[in-house]
């Protein structure tokens, strides 16, 4: 949904169970003639994690002023709070379970509270609401009052030194392939053209491929995702399982010495 009021209008959803009736009936009651665009009702119940990186994969190639309304754990988190933000000129709409600021890496200048109330269903009672009013072009702070009060969870940092950039895997994906936080920026500004090797658990890859195939069937291989982030898989089989990692697991890339 566009908080301008053009005619291109998506509302994105991140839900814990199958509430997809339920949440596209309150919108079409809301707004009969908003059209709704789903994005993904299948992240894992009240992973944050997962809904985030899914969140940063795709957001950004919507129109600025697009609606997102985030359904995962949606219950308010401990406060029961639940808010609106506006972050690189789109719309968020969310419980308060850190989410809004892992995404925002510690919180967006924008925020507002949403109204409190009793409901077996915040998404369908609090979220969507909100997420109408914004596509239908009302400003933000006419949903609540401002706040600083977001719950805080801090991404994890990556470690840098001369010769090593230490990360961690933030995702598993459906076929097990390990994604982690190491940016293909931060591996070239570290790197100056050098060679390096990957090292996660017990094995080191030496080179980064361009694609999963690019090796041998069964053999662990290292890209750059069209996030352009490294990961982690095994051509023709399922990285997570057979390397015995999983979310938080620390991923090395080494540099070679520069020549004296």
């Amino acid at each position: 949904m566009s908080g301008n009021g053009v005619d291109y209008v998506s509302v994105r959803f991140w839900l814990p169970r199958p509430l997809r009736g339920c949440r596209e009936g309150a919108l079409a009651t809301i707004s009969p003639q908003q059209p709704v665009l789903d994005i993904s009702h299948a992240i894992e119940p009240f992973n944050i994690a997962h809904a985030l990186h899914v969140l940063n994969a795709v957001f950004r190639d919507f129109p600025t002023g697009t609606v997102h309304l985030l359904g995962v754990n949606d219950y308010g988190g401990a406060q029961g709070r639940w808010h609106a933000v506006k972050f690189e000129g789109h719309y968020f709409v969310a419980a308060d379970n850190g989410l809004l600021t892992l995404l925002t890496d510690g919180g967006p200048a924008d925020v507002v509270r949403l109204r409190n109330m009793e409901t077996p269903s915040p998404t369908r009672d609090i979220l969507a609401p909100a997420a109408v009013h914004l596509a239908q072009g009302h400003p933000l702070e006419h949903l609540g009052p401002t706040t600083t009060e977001l719950y805080q969870l801090l991404n994890r940092q990556l470690r840098i030194q001369d010769h090593r950039i230490t990360g961690h895997v933030v995702h598993v994906d459906h076929y097990g392939n390990l994604i982690t936080n190491i940016t293909r920026t931060a591996v070239e500004a570290v790197g100056h053209g050098r060679t390096c090797a990957v090292h996660f658990g017990r094995e080191t890859v030496r080179e980064i491929a361009p694609h999963f195939q690019a090796t041998a069937p069964g053999e662990a291989v290292c890209i750059f995702n069209s996030q352009e982030v490294l990961c982690i898989g095994i051509n023709q089989g399922n990285a997570a399982e057979l390397l015995g990692l999983y979310f938080d697991s620390q991923v090395d890339v080494r540099f070679a010495p520069e020549p004296s």
